[in-house]
């Protein structure tokens, strides 16, 4: 897990978070998964327990939170993700969560999906 400047603002921070991380996270109820990918793309596969919240319809206020949860926001490698992590900066969010390599780093892992 490695932390760097948001790209736009300086007091924000992105952290990415490798996927063994997040599944013992997700394991341990202590962090909410984020799939910013299309219906479709969610449909067809996803990471179980993953909440769909499309980078298209993204909308900061209404993002999914829960009380002493982190936030991870993932997508199928990553780029949709950093944005929707941007937009969340802009939003006022100081830290966000990142599964760094998206779904592709997932599977890699070993780690199981879902259809």
């Amino acid at each position: 897990m490695h932390s760097k400047p948001s790209l736009n603002r300086p007091n924000q921070s992105l952290v990415d978070v490798d996927a063994i991380t997040v599944q013992k996270w997700l394991d341990d109820d202590q962090a909410i998964l984020v799939d910013v990918r299309e219906a479709d793309e969610f449909q067809d596969e996803h990471i179980p327990g993953a909440v769909p919240f499309p980078l298209s319809r993204f909308d900061a206020s209404a993002l999914p939170r829960a009380q002493d949860k982190k936030t991870v926001l993932a997508c199928f490698i990553g780029g949709r993700s950093e944005r929707a992590a941007e937009l969340l900066f802009a939003a006022g969010h100081r830290k966000a969560f990142h599964l760094d390599g998206g779904l592709f780093a997932w599977k890699e892992a070993g780690l199981n999906t879902t259809a």
